[in-house]
């Protein structure tokens, strides 16, 4: 099969991966002159003029990210020098909190909550009771319940320390706002489904390294193309094929194009096609356009910061977060193979502006951590994923005949994560191919 991919982020790429594994001619158009999407490096500057490499978003990977890391490993990744392995931690400034113990799954997140610092046997037995509650269930909960819902039985320092700051890290969305039945599929497939699928793996490569460029690379050795700089204006139906139009190929026909771009991006692109192609694939586009459409989205800000000798106990740290200090996260990059001293604040379901998170998040950095930081960058992607809501009815895979979709937005069992991006690219290929 020919198949044209539209956008060279993860889940393109992964696309374009899984296509060209499988003996198909894979053609990507990518608008920008960069791949990656919205996990790739940028160049800055740090505050004493040094060169320095950082990402358009702190990212992290959990062991249950089984595909993404079978994926790497295929192009080329070394996984094992690329990613710094951790137990699972959310631990504060102070020490308090949740470390997993280096054992096997499940038994490393039970020793991890047995022996979590400044927790009271209640709150310990809560968390053991609802974990095993969850258990029973299958991991299952009425579909329009919330996260906080779901955790109704919690003690509120469990909540505060362990719930809200992974809810918020793999949903991108307040607990009170949460979709539960998605959080307990994360769950699930963290502390049960994959050995080690708690474990946090930190990037010791900027994100453009980590993926994008060696999939480009092997993509390049096998025969696939890559046009850089190539916005696809609207595809046109050719009998049982489909034409790409303004890309560099404009006599080009694919049998199939999966759509990899953003939700907004893809619905602008199908309203061109679908004026001009038959009412029958017409109403599915627009089916499929409407359910974009009603999607919402929340911002992630990620603040870079720069002190002298400035350093973390911990690769990664929990922040004890409100309006005023909006940070939840906070990253060593020194630790994470960049230069010393610079340090990542994550402010995840970010509504005010950059100046101000960055002024705050600099008054946090001192108060909680002790630290006189300036400035490097503040990076803020207002639409950097939907709002993972109760209930939520995702653009679905398939768009229309030959026409589908990929994108951490796509209807599928995870949240807008890096592996929810790749896994849809995945299976959007294994969709055109069926």
């Amino acid at each position: 099969m020919k198949i044209a991919i539209i956008g060279a982020g993860w889940a393109g790429l992964a696309a374009a991966v899984e296509a060209t594994q499988a003996g198909h001619h894979a053609t990507i158009f990518e608008a920008t002159h960069a791949i990656g999407g919205r996990a790739r490096a940028l160049e800055s500057t740090l505050p004493d003029g040094a060169p320095v490499t950082l990402d358009n978003g702190q990212h992290i990977l959990i062991g249950a990210y089984t595909e993404t890391l079978r994926l790497m490993r295929l192009v080329g990744v070394e996984t094992t020098t690329a990613l710094l392995r951790l137990p699972m931690t959310l631990l504060f400034p102070d020490g308090l909190g949740v470390r997993f113990a280096a054992w096997p799954t499940p038994l490393d997140a039970l020793v991890g909550i047995v022996r979590a610092r400044g927790w009271s046997v209640r709150d310990k037995w809560s968390l053991l009771r609802a974990a095993t509650a969850w258990q029973l269930a299958g991991f299952q909960c009425d579909a329009r319940s919330s996260v906080a819902q779901l955790c109704q039985t919690l003690s509120p320092r469990v909540m505060t320390e362990l719930i809200e700051p992974l809810c918020v890290s793999a949903l991108n969305t307040p607990a009170a706002r949460a979709s539960a039945s998605v959080f307990l599929r994360v769950m699930q497939d963290a502390l049960l489904g994959v050995q080690g699928g708690s474990r946090l793996l930190l990037p010791r490569l900027d994100l453009s390294q980590l993926f994008p460029n060696a999939a480009a690379l092997w993509l390049a050795q096998r025969g696939a193309q890559l046009h850089l700089g190539a916005r696809v204006a609207t595809i046109e139906p050719q009998g049982a094929q489909w034409r790409v139009h303004g890309g560099p190929l404009p006599e080009a026909l694919f049998d199939a194009v999966i759509f990899a771009t953003s939700a907004s991006e893809s619905a602008r692109a199908l309203d061109n096609t679908a004026q001009a192609a038959p009412d029958s694939i017409a109403n599915e586009i627009r089916h499929w356009t409407q359910a974009c459409r009603a999607l919402q989205f929340e911002s992630i800000a990620t603040v870079y910061a720069w002190g002298l000798g400035a350093t973390l106990p911990e690769p990664m740290l929990s922040l004890r977060s409100h309006a005023a200090a909006p940070a939840q996260f906070v990253f060593d990059r020194g630790q994470m193979g960049g230069p010393s001293g610079l340090l990542a604040f994550v402010v995840s379901a970010s509504s005010a502006g950059t100046a101000t998170l960055q002024t705050q998040v600099l008054q946090q950095a001192q108060q909680q951590l002790g630290l006189a930081l300036q400035a490097v960058q503040t990076i803020q992607e207002k639409r950097a994923t939907f709002a993972c809501t109760p209930g939520l009815q995702r653009p679905a895979l398939r768009i229309a005949p030959g026409l589908f979709a990929g994108g951490d937005y796509v209807a599928g069992p995870y949240p807008a994560t890096l592996e929810g991006a790749v896994r849809s690219g995945m299976a959007a290929v294994a969709a055109a191919m069926a």
